[in-house]
């Protein structure tokens, strides 16, 4: 063992370890102490979590049959406001603590309806500790509950504390009934930011709109005077309508299950689309398990079970022949959906569902219901096995194709080396690898790059649009089959994240419309076929300047309009410069190309992440698939906000 690894047994701590040592946070000291440990991190994600707290609240009141409207609103300040119209939070004094119902529902942890069973049959929180962690970070927060012709009030301020005790401050309609909270995020505790995000609000909104139907939400988000109001009456099954409307759905009638078994709730709802990929997305009391979990099994049980009974029964396909779950599963989009009184979270961040019971019941309920549809619908369930059927003869053409990209010792295959220049470590954690648009950027960047850990592959043209294509194709294509024997990882069936080679993936492609298009194209085919790659963080887009401005013997590179503007204030009205609009790579020499691209100590990376990814596969549906209303449309509504063609 090495030296600096033994501890001195006989150096002791010079300090006290009496009871009275002991350091107990009390009330919502706790929070403020170490917020992460309840909201996650105090970045933006963090700050918008509260605004989750406290709808998932309302929700509940919705899902008890009690509410049935949901008023989000943010200010100009960024202050938020919720207000439903449910029964009102309890106003009397609670026997244990000595305070009001509401008080004790803001300023204890683990206080409130979700425990016992009593109040609420399911509750979308984990722990019950939503509105006293809001009140804990909050700088204010204010309660008004409104109940039997009276309106209630309390304000707590400093971190939860109390400052207006509960009281009735006047009347109100005798039918008037609900609660509204109010609250400001403490910028001590955010101090990233205490701004939040329209897009990422209306998101979430939309898709609780979808998860609970009949539940009116109105967002109103007055820093950038948008007003959004979501009414779903069908429920889920709208929902998987809208993940659809950018693709080519081979059966109009979405297939909705839904049943109640031992107090657990599931509703399905599914359609097939004429795609490849599957997008299959699964909730548990209107939180997403990115993880998946065993309603996910049973789904895909039942699925892979009663399609591969029927296909048999209708002698589709022979009696000793299976489609796999793949095959089942190509062109599906599905929402599953189960509330359940006691859900059990696992996984690497708690977004797995674990009840060992919920596989059988959901299973059970969808396997029967499905079984029905399709033999009611015999021309759309034979439109669905043939599409399997299809499926499963393009699984193993693939099968074959993976062959070809399969790394034999050290990358001999067949013209493989004249393509990639790699680097000279072998350390995938410090090595990356640019794809590089053209030949002749191609040669520069291998002039200009380090060649210890960064390695170059040249792009010669656009390689193909995987969102219209299935592996096998994809297989087929040589610029395709180049990038995947580079990565190491394998394809299908075969990958494997930690064979990746290269901690960065860097997409370099010029600032004009085919190197988007390039660009879109790679992130399209990694999305698609390589996600894990993407969802690790490994993806990149270089950020060549648009601008090199000259000023006697300084020369400073910006990226766009914005950045060139911004630096020319900096400098005095007597200065003379001179501006020039960069070349395209192939034109810059490696000198040039690594000063402004490659060198690390002085390039701009843009991380490409997948913070939503039914978000993200709705743009590359609409950006890249068949249909063009969608993409028309698109374009149409994001055209203003361009400024430049580069990311």
């Amino acid at each position: 063992m090495d030296e600096k690894q033994i501890y001195d047994l006989e150096t002791k701590v010079e300090h006290s370890y009496e009871a009275d040592d002991i350091q107990v946070l009390e009330g919502l000291e706790a929070v403020r102490k170490r917020p992460g440990m309840y909201i996650g991190s105090t970045s933006q994600r963090g700050l918008h979590h509260l605004v989750w707290e406290i709808v998932d609240n309302s929700i509940d009141e919705a899902l008890a049959g009690y509410a049935s409207e949901i008023h989000i609103r943010v200010d100009k300040d960024h202050i938020v406001s919720i207000e439903d119209n449910g029964r009102g939070m309890p106003v009397g004094i609670n026997t244990k603590t000595g305070i009001s119902a509401v008080e004790t529902i803001f300023t204890v942890l683990h206080a409130g309806g979700k425990f016992g069973g009593g109040a609420y049959k399911v509750s979308g929180g984990l722990h019950g500790v939503g509105a006293s962690v809001v009140n804990a970070l909050s700088e204010w927060l204010t309660v008004s509950v409104f109940n039997e012709g009276k309106e209630y009030f309390v304000k707590f301020s400093n971190g939860g504390n109390i400052e207006e005790p509960l009281k009735v401050v006047g009347d109100c309609d005798a039918s008037k009934h609900g609660s509204l909270v109010t609250f400001k995020a403490d910028g001590e505790i955010f101090q990233e930011t205490t701004k939040y995000d329209y897009e990422t609000l209306k998101q979430r909104i939309r898709q609780l709109a979808f998860l609970n139907k009949g539940i009116k939400l109105v967002f109103e988000f007055e820093p950038e005077d948008k007003t959004v109001e979501y009414l779903y009456s069908g429920g889920i099954k709208e929902y998987v309508q809208y993940l659809n409307k950018s693709k080519d759905p081979i059966h109009d009638e979405v297939v909705y299950c839904e049943g109640e078994e031992d107090g657990i709730v599931c509703e399905i709802s599914m359609q097939y689309n004429s795609g490849y990929v599957s997008n299959i997305y699964s909730f548990c009391n209107n939180i997403n398990t990115g993880e998946g979990g065993t309603h996910e099994e049973g789904f895909r049980l039942a699925l892979t079970r009663i399609i591969n009974n029927y296909a048999k029964d209708n002698k589709m396909i022979k009696n000793d022949e299976s489609l796999s779950s793949d095959d089942v599963r190509e062109g599906l989009t599905a929402i599953i959906s189960v509330k359940h009184p006691d859900p059990q979270y696992e996984g690497q961040t708690k977004t797995k569902l674990g009840n060992s019971e919920v596989r059988k019941i959901v299973s059970n309920i969808f396997g029967k219901q499905l079984e029905r549809f399709l033999l009611e619908n015999p021309s759309v369930a034979r439109t669905i096995v043939d599409k399997t059927i299809l499926a499963s003869k393009a699984r193993l053409a693939a099968k074959k194709a993976r062959e070809l990209t399969r790394r034999k010792g050290d990358l001999d295959i067949t013209n493989f080396y004249g393509k990639l220049s790699d680097c000279k470590s072998k350390d995938s954690s410090v090595s990356e690898i640019f794809l590089v648009e053209g030949d002749s950027a191609g040669g520069s960047a291998i002039k200009g790059r380090d060649s210890m850990t960064q390695a170059i592959l040249p792009l010669r043209g656009k390689i193909l649009n995987v969102e219209k294509a299935r592996l096998d194709r994809a297989l087929s294509n040589e610029e395709i089959r180049t990038i995947i024997t580079a990565f190491g990882t394998g394809i299908g069936e075969d990958f494997d994240l930690s064979k990746l080679r290269y901690n960065k993936i860097i997409i370099m492609t010029d600032a004009d419309v085919d190197g988007s298009h390039i660009r879109v194209l790679l992130l399209t085919l990694f999305y698609r076929f390589f996600k894990p790659i993407v969802e690790a963080g490994h993806v990149y887009a270089a950020q060549p300047p648009l601008f090199v401005i000259k000023h006697g013997k300084k020369i400073k590179y910006v990226l766009n309009e914005a950045e060139r503007d911004e630096y020319l204030a900096t400098l005095s009205p007597n200065t003379k410069y001179e501006i020039n609009r960069m070349k395209g790579l192939g034109e810059m020499d490696a000198e040039e190309l690594n000063e402004t691209t490659m060198d690390i100590n002085k390039r701009i990376l843009r991380q490409i992440t997948v913070d939503d990814a039914m978000e993200a596969d709705l743009v590359f549906s609409m950006l890249m698939g068949e249909e063009v209303e969608p993409r028309r449309q698109f374009i149409e509504t994001n055209a203003t906000y361009v400024q430049n063609l580069d990311f």
